[in-house]
């Protein structure tokens, strides 16, 4: 089995010393490579570089995450050209979107946040239709207003991924019919997300990616534990018996899938 985890965040594990260990587990896991994913100016340049010291192993994508929209967000996504003028470029942009879940209790500094993140995303869809990338979502307790928000945009919806796909059956059937795709963590190995599964066979394997999130998100067996990129292995190995489709195919059409949607050479 040869994998991409397509979603993961690597700061952490640059931080303590421990990339070089995650990186040849992932690799033992048949991992052979990893998306690392910036969510604000913070971590861009660290991806960038790490990017470049891992050619072929360690691709990055740029956006700001939508919990990082601040009173700075304009000058931050004003940032964002500078990192597609010189390489390693991102693969896409990313992670953007809506996240109604960590709002202020105060309901008029929360109306005031929803509107910032509102405005942050559909300038970000305008840069990505601009760089033409594909654009991943974060969208949390606020599908539908994701949905409209990208719908308005006419960003093209073949080049939109849903990320860590929390939603249902319902959910996905409008974005599948839209031509946007989900991608799935190991909440889909979780016995209190049946909604999840129940997309994921909507979905099915045609479009199908798989990720971990890491450090977070654990599929089981080691779920509760710090999560690395090689444990997506765990969760193909979970959703290919849930599909009913071997394991070799699982991994041959999400590493397939995820190299066209990012265009990953």
């Amino acid at each position: 089995m040869q994998l991409i985890d397509t979603h993961c965040h690597l700061e952490r594990f640059h931080r303590t010393g421990e990339l070089d260990a995650v990186l040849k587990r992932a690799a033992e896991a048949g991992v052979e490579r990893l998306i690392s994913i910036g969510t604000s100016s913070d971590d861009w340049p660290l991806y960038q570089q790490l990017a470049g010291q891992y050619p072929g192993r360690i691709d990055w994508a740029a956006g700001l995450h939508p919990s990082d929209v601040g009173e700075d967000w304009e000058e931050q996504v004003e940032m964002l050209p500078r990192y597609w003028e010189q390489g390693p470029r991102p693969v896409a942009l990313g992670e953007i979107g809506l996240d109604r879940f960590r709002l202020p209790s105060d309901t008029a500094e929360a109306a005031t946040l929803i509107v910032r993140q509102e405005k942050a995303f559909r300038r970000q869809l305008e840069l990505a239709a601009r760089f033409e990338m594909p654009v991943i979502v974060h969208s949390r307790n606020a599908f539908e207003a994701s949905l409209a928000a990208i719908d308005q945009s006419g960003f093209p919806w073949e080049r939109v991924v849903f990320h860590c796909f929390v939603d249902g059956a319902r959910q996905m059937r409008q974005l599948r019919e839209r031509g946007g795709r989900g991608s799935f963590t190991g909440i889909v190995t979780y016995k209190n997300a049946p909604e999840v599964r129940e997309a994921c066979h909507e979905q099915g394997l045609e479009t199908l990616m798989v990720e971990t999130d890491a450090p977070y998100l654990a599929p089981v067996p080691h779920r509760g534990k710090p999560c690395e990129p090689c444990m997506v292995r765990d969760t193909a190995l979970f959703i290919a018996q849930e599909l009913g489709v071997s394991p070799e195919e699982l991994a041959a059409t999400t590493t397939a899938n995820a190299r066209a949607f990012f265009n990953l050479s």
